[in-house]
């Protein structure tokens, strides 16, 4: 690491800090104390399909502003201070979830919502400021760490989240699910507390332009943003990448945020679920710098691609699962892969753009990725529902609604597979080399 090592470490500790909202929130005990605890009565499809809209418009919103957001930060060199903001917005919203009581599904997905919109707004900044951290024969290695970071400070946060939830007694609370809503707040305590070593120890590249203030800043902002848009006619292969890249990180995001959903409607328990997720960070945390080293030494495109296949892989033999070896075997195989082709892609787009408005295009990227999140969880929704509807039988008894819950469920995972194979074509195309000279032209002009 030639650049400055705390800068780095700074850098990477912001997912060690970040990634409890993430596996805590979104992946573990969101999805499962929203379907037993905040919709309680509901049907299994219907819970599914709410949290499946509430992520697509967390994803929408987030979507519509993160280039606009991108553009503006690059207008003073102010991607610390929006950080900063989204940052700490999500970590009010993630302590709020304590307040929600039973059966009020809607605030739990107000309060989720605007949880997401902090984690992803502040991601927009974070990703931003990888270049200015990292040398570019580092870049994949530290894109990695981050990621790696993430999955072992996620998870060894998770993991006390696990304990004081099977042993609430040990903690001093009366019940599981008390144990659940306090540790909405310590989730939120330590991305609160770990974002200020993030704050104190990176530091911004200063630009020469001085940063307008009030409706101007924002008006420059959409300025600069339309003008990002007539530049992509000079980069046709950061526009395919992202094309590619919407499709199947859309299948990465969906699993992310729905395999508890989706193990839950098929009939896993709870405990269950839990255990593989936390398999998943800890097997997650050594392949993320693997996959870093792989992309760094060996080729980061050959190493998305296994990647890919791998996930067309497990979304097909999920549809299959049955037993609960099986959950925690496709576990590993996510842990194996998951940062993998987060970390590469990021420090893979960075090769493709601009150096000098990288929070712009980041803005561009992080839109891509929740226009992504729209699409699958409400594919798996919409599948699931209309599937549970054409199979349902006239005065079925109550084993076959659970019978055809759980095959409905199936038919939704399955249509993920599709976007694995689209995203997997449209990359082959993409060719790294002539990213490079676009990206050179337009930093020169």
């Amino acid at each position: 690491m030639d650049k400055n090592k705390k800068a780095v470490w700074g850098w990477a500790i912001y997912d060690w800090a970040n990634s409890a909202f993430a596996t805590a929130v979104m992946a573990g005990f969101f999805p499962i104390f929203f379907k037993e605890y905040w919709s309680y009565g509901a049907d299994v499809n219907m819970s599914s399909a709410r949290l499946g809209f509430g992520n697509s418009i967390a994803g929408i919103i987030v979507a519509v502003l993160a280039p606009v957001l991108g553009a503006i930060a690059d207008k003073g060199s102010v991607k610390k201070k929006f950080l900063i903001f989204f940052a700490y917005l999500g970590v009010l919203m993630t302590a709020a979830l304590f307040l929600v009581q039973k059966g009020d599904w809607a605030w739990a997905i107000f309060f989720y919502v605007m949880g997401i919109i902090g984690f992803s707004g502040a991601n927009i900044f974070y990703d931003s400021l990888l270049p200015s951290v990292a040398d570019e024969d580092q870049i994949d290695y530290i894109s990695g760490l981050g990621y790696a970071m993430g999955y072992l400070g996620g998870g060894l946060l998770f993991l006390v989240t696990v304990f004081m939830t099977l042993l609430p007694e040990k903690f001093g609370l009366s019940d599981a699910g008390t144990a659940v809503r306090y540790a909405f707040i310590l989730v939120a305590s330590w991305w609160g507390l770990f974002t200020i070593f993030t704050i104190l120890w990176v530091q911004e590249e200063q630009t020469a332009t001085t940063p307008p203030r009030g409706v101007r800043f924002i008006a420059d902002g959409f300025r600069q943003l339309i003008g990002t848009f007539k530049k992509f006619r000079h980069l046709k292969t950061v526009l395919l990448f992202l094309v590619a890249y919407w499709f199947y990180i859309d299948g990465v995001d969906t699993i992310i945020r729905m395999a508890v959903d989706y193990g839950m409607s098929i009939g896993f328990s709870s405990n269950d679920l839990i255990v593989a997720l936390l398999i998943t960070q800890f097997v997650g945390f050594p392949s993320a710098l693997i996959f870093g080293k792989l992309g760094q030494r060996w080729s980061v495109r050959k190493s998305i691609f296994i990647a890919i296949g791998i996930y067309e892989f497990i979304t097909i033999w999920g549809t299959m699962m049955t037993t609960q070896q099986e959950f925690y075997i496709l576990a590993i195989i996510v842990g194996l892969v998951q940062g993998g082709i987060q970390a590469l892609s990021r420090s893979y787009y960075s090769r493709l753009i601009p150096k000098n408005q990288a929070a712009e295009y980041y803005g561009f990227y992080n839109m891509v990725g929740k226009f992504a999140t729209i699409l699958g969880p409400v594919l798996m929704g919409i599948v699931g529902l209309i599937a549970r509807r054409v199979l349902m039988p006239p005065f079925a008894t109550p084993e076959q609604i659970v019978h055809v819950g759980q095959l409905a469920s199936r038919w939704g995972i399955t249509s993920i597979s599709l976007l694995f194979i689209i995203g997997a074509i449209l990359f082959f195309f993409v060719d790294e080399e002539k990213g490079r000279i676009e990206a050179a032209y337009l930093s020169e002009i």
